[in-house]
């Protein structure tokens, strides 16, 4: 059965921007932040990275940027979801604006995650999107307009942001939505779970940053302040 994932949570992705020792370096950094701020980390790395990060960390939940639908037999050069799962990872993100997918492909990757008991992060690109998408019922929703993605120029506007959660929960309360576009500071991963986002991430604005591993750390400990902020809130 899946560890759950406890909210308000922080999410690293890697894309391609690091790759072998740097990455295992960033996920052994992301471990150790994880557990000194008591939240739970979800870190994205490409299929080839999995084994080697699920390896050497006890406390993210690893995740793989994406996987195939075929079964175990014949076939090639595949993602398979069966060694995705076996190298450690326990869930899949699907339909990035830089790996899109169509909405069948979507609902049978979900459905070989689950048969499997993996979660499954979709992301989505528009408003009508996301409403497409929660009728597929993944784990979380990242509501990221594509045009921000990876640009540095904050992350969505406020408005978008409760937009974006109303639309989703009314079709299905249960899925998780976070925010990630184009988030490059701690301040803003704290404003945006405040706003109702139960999560918040990065990847290129931890990865294009001066110094990574710092600003990881100071998106993590944003994330615990909000996360002590909401419960003295009572929410």
């Amino acid at each position: 059965m899946k560890r759950p994932i406890r909210t308000p949570y922080f999410e690293v992705g890697t894309k391609n921007y690091v790759y072998g020792d740097k990455l295992l370096e960033y996920a052994i950094a992301a471990d150790k932040f994880a557990e000194k701020y008591d939240i739970d980390v979800l870190f994205f790395c490409p299929a080839l990275e999995v084994r080697r990060v699920a390896e050497n960390t006890k406390n993210l939940f690893v995740m793989c940027t994406y996987m195939d639908t075929l079964y175990p037999g014949r076939g090639c050069a595949d993602i398979l979801p069966e060694g995705v799962k076996a190298a450690g990872a326990c869930g899949v993100m699907i339909n990035h604006c830089e790996k899109p997918m169509s909405l069948p492909q979507m609902k049978k990757t979900i459905e070989r995650a689950r048969e499997l008991d993996m979660y499954v992060f979709a992301c989505a690109d528009t408003l009508d999107e996301a409403k497409a998408i929660a009728n597929l019922h993944p784990d979380i929703i990242n509501p990221e307009p594509s045009e921000i993605i990876g640009g540095g120029n904050g992350a969505s506007p406020m408005a978008y942001v409760k937009e974006s959660i109303d639309v989703i929960k009314a079709i299905d309360p249960s899925i998780m939505v976070e925010q990630a576009a184009g988030i490059t500071c701690g301040q803003e991963v704290y404003d945006f779970i405040m706003a109702g986002s139960e999560a918040a991430g990065a990847a290129s604005g931890i990865m294009k940053a001066a110094d990574p591993i710092a600003t990881m750390e100071e998106m993590i400990a944003a994330t615990r302040r909000a996360a002590d902020d909401l419960k003295k809130l009572g929410k």
